[in-house]
């Protein structure tokens, strides 16, 4: 059994982009960072991101409406960022309050500085296998992990648990696409699926995104798979200074045995998610500069 290492790949490409930037004419790229309220999690993304866009060369701008902003309100702050030149990238940390529909506010984003790449043009653009737009962060970097640990899908059976606009579908899209470092053959599960363990079991590469935790158990993995982690879960613990722990879906300690590699949690999918956030925006920066 292999950890794929999220960390070190993670910080591959930090350094590539760093040296990107660096090469860059004019103005540094620019994120700008949209927080609403102070969920811890929330606060922690947003600090990260700072910190490794602060890392890379990247301004990024921090924005913290408060919790009670209104959904118009919101709107105007993304209208003014999308007419703001200055602005390559936006991202709207999510989750959002529950008074505010994260739909309406992801599609609002001006899709050429929608480097969370949920914009249904984004999405569009991906069935198209059209290059020019921006990939949802983590299924992309899923995508990286695998290539960059010498993983080709080609021919292979990937299984994809989870349905979900920001891992599971996108996940699935990426690994069909026409290129030699996908084409799969792709299978998504959800939490209708009938039979769910007899498809697993079926998986070369299993993506786990159902955000139960430790719900991949051995019965579900056909050894000599390669299984990535894409849940963050914190679970109750009494022995933990904090009280609790992180898990991912997978039961890593029945499951790990079985394969050929895996992702840990922490240290797999979760840095990779920021590292390509930070590849969008260069990306974005690129685009943006040669369009104007």
């Amino acid at each position: 059994m292999e950890l794929i290492d999220g960390n070190k790949i993670a910080a591959e490409i930090i350094a590539e982009l760093k040296a990107d930037v660096a090469t860059l004419p004019g103005r540094k790229p620019c994120l700008a960072l949209v927080r609403v309220g102070e969920d811890p999690a929330s606060v922690s993304y947003v600090t990260k991101k700072q910190k490794t866009s602060a890392e890379i060369g990247i301004e990024s701008r921090l924005i913290f409406p408060p919790i009670t902003i209104s959904q118009q309100e919101l709107f105007a702050l993304v209208d003014q960022l999308n007419a703001d030149s200055g602005v390559d990238g936006i991202l709207v940390q999510s989750p959002l309050p529950k008074h505010l529909n994260e739909l309406a506010v992801f599609s609002r984003i001006a899709a050429h500085k929608d480097v969370d790449g949920f914009h249904t043009l984004n999405l569009g653009k991906l069935a198209q296998e059209d290059d020019t737009g921006f990939v949802a962060c983590t299924p992309a970097g899923i995508m990286e992990l695998l290539q960059r640990s010498g993983v080709t899908l080609s021919g292979k059976h990937v299984v994809v648990l989870g349905r979900s606009l920001i891992v599971g579908k996108p996940a699935a899209l990426l690994a069909m696409q026409r290129k030699a470092w996908a084409n799969a053959t792709v299978t998504v599960c959800h939490s209708q699926t009938a039979n769910l363990a007899a498809l697993t079991r079926q998986a070369d590469v299993l993506i786990a995104a159902i955000g139960k935790p430790e719900f991949v158990t051995a019965d579900m993995v056909k050894p000599g798979a390669i299984v990535i982690d894409v849940g963050v879960n914190r679970v109750p613990d009494a022995t933990k200074k904090s009280g609790f722990r992180l898990t991912g879906d997978v039961h890593f300690p029945s499951v790990s045995p079985l394969c050929a590699k895996i992702t840990p949690v922490p240290g797999g999918v979760g840095p990779m998610t920021v590292a390509m956030l930070m590849k969008n925006t260069v990306k974005a920066r690129r685009q943006n500069s040669s369009e104007s």
